[in-house]
């Protein structure tokens, strides 16, 4: 459906008006799909994107830091997140052996579990963009890349 139905909004005062109200609506519907979903598995989006980047490290521990820079909303409380993920058995943690004042986080076998389940949540919304072709879902993904460029 187009952006000026969805919105009920007839036009906009120019295309990259209209280009950065897409971007924002777009994004807030998908995150909004995946949240719905992931629900039922008692996990928020950025738990889920918590624990992607722990996948990623493992068997290797992270840090607080480590993983603050890796998340999609570099807003959210690390330290809280990983607290949950703590009290559900999805991650250990522990003081990092070599520096005191770093704690090392690890996904645990509980964890991976879990994301194999979210994986087949994220593979399903991934099938509702076949209307998408490749090389078009690259496009896309170039100009996304080509929009948070700062000028030089």
């Amino acid at each position: 459906m187009k952006l000026e139905d969805e919105l009920k909004q007839k036009s906009f005062k120019n295309p990259y008006h209209r280009m950065m109200v897409n971007v924002m609506f777009t994004g807030n519907w998908l995150m909004k799909e995946l949240s719905c979903q992931l629900k039922p598995l008692g996990l928020s989006s950025q738990q889920n994107n918590v624990l992607g980047i722990l996948r990623g490290q493992y068997p290797n521990p992270a840090t607080l830091g480590l993983i603050q820079e890796r998340m999609m909303d570099r807003d959210s409380n690390a330290t809280r997140l990983v607290d949950k993920l703590l009290e559900k058995g999805l991650v250990t943690r522990c003081q990092c052996s070599h520096n005191r004042r770093q704690v090392d986080i690890v996904i645990t076998e509980k964890g991976l579990e879990l994301l194999k389940e979210t994986d087949k949540i994220i593979q399903g919304l991934e099938d509702r963009f076949k209307q998408i072709a490749p090389e078009e879902a690259t496009l896309i993904g170039e100009l996304m890349d080509k929009l948070r460029e700062r000028e030089a």
